[in-house]
């Protein structure tokens, strides 16, 4: 859940810029068949089993139409959830609901939908030492819908953004002009609190990257025995990541090597939604 700060400074504005986008001047269809003010109630029901996720987020797109809008929920961030579950009524004027009503299914499905792919794919880790973690590959303007989403999904978030950590990718060691370079030039200008990170794609990166002091080694699009002899060569002198194309259908075969960290873009980029409705709109 988002804390009070973070809601008002970091997500109101952006759950009314979506809100903004799809209403740009008024609901056309609401107002023609409810023309005055109605109170009225509707069910949030769960079409999909699997993980619920942004149930603060789709209440908030309510609440910010109008404040009298109240939300009773059945269930919390994280839940297991079960197609046909009733999960929360919303009561309120009904052309609020109606207003409301995609954007605020918009972020709970997107979220719930992250949420349960990564829940599936960070089970298949289970055993190791490994943590699963998601990348930048997010959905602009969505990052901090999305990152949270894969936190409720038990896995872990890499760097928020560019000014969160150093991570130098192969564009970076090109611009410097090698490994070791590159991470020269980190040390001396990043603050002395924040690990390097170095993107690696040969063996003999790996032997320059371990040699030059990186404090992660991130071994990218390596097949299965070129990660072993990578993993042999960095030896424990830095924390290991192994990126490249994983996905829930390929990542048992990276389960073996022991490396600190797996990142995988397909936790947002590719997660598919949960179906969930709103149903059963009526005055009361």
């Amino acid at each position: 859940m988002f804390d009070q700060v973070t809601l008002k400074l970091n997500v109101d504005p952006l759950i009314l810029g979506a809100l903004k986008e799809d209403i740009t001047s008024e609901d056309v269809s609401t107002n023609s068949v409810m023309p005055v003010a109605q109170q009225g109630e509707v069910d949030l029901i769960c079409k999909q089993d699997g993980i619920i996720c942004g149930l603060q987020v789709f209440s908030r797109v309510f609440e910010l139409l109008d404040e009298k809008t109240k939300v009773e929920l059945y269930v919390q961030d994280g839940d297991e959830v079960k197609c046909g579950q009733l999960m929360a009524k919303v009561y309120g004027d009904i052309r609020v609901l109606l207003c409301g009503e995609r954007t605020a299914l918009n972020y709970l499905q997107r979220m719930s939908g992250i949420a349960t792919y990564t829940s599936q794919v960070n089970a298949l880790l289970k055993g190791t030492k490994t943590k699963l973690v998601d990348t930048r590959k997010t959905t602009p303007n969505n990052r901090i819908f999305e990152k949270y989403a894969v936190r409720v999904g038990g896995a872990s978030n890499h760097r928020y953004n560019l000014t969160d950590g150093v991570l130098l990718k192969d564009n970076h060691i090109g611009a410097a002009g090698s490994v070791t370079k590159a991470i020269e030039s980190a040390k001396a200008y990043a603050p002395f609190v924040r690990k390097i990170e170095v993107e690696v794609e040969t063996l003999d990166m790996v032997k320059e990257a371990v040699e030059a002091g990186a404090d992660i080694i991130m071994l990218d699009n390596m097949d299965h025995d070129t990660l072993k002899k990578a993993m042999e060569i960095i030896d424990g002198r830095a924390e290991v990541e192994v990126s490249g194309n994983v996905t829930k259908e390929n990542i048992s075969r990276l389960t073996d090597l022991g490396v600190d960290i797996i990142s995988s873009g397909a936790l947002t980029h590719s997660a598919p939604i949960l179906d969930i409705s709103l149903k059963n709109l009526h005055a009361v």
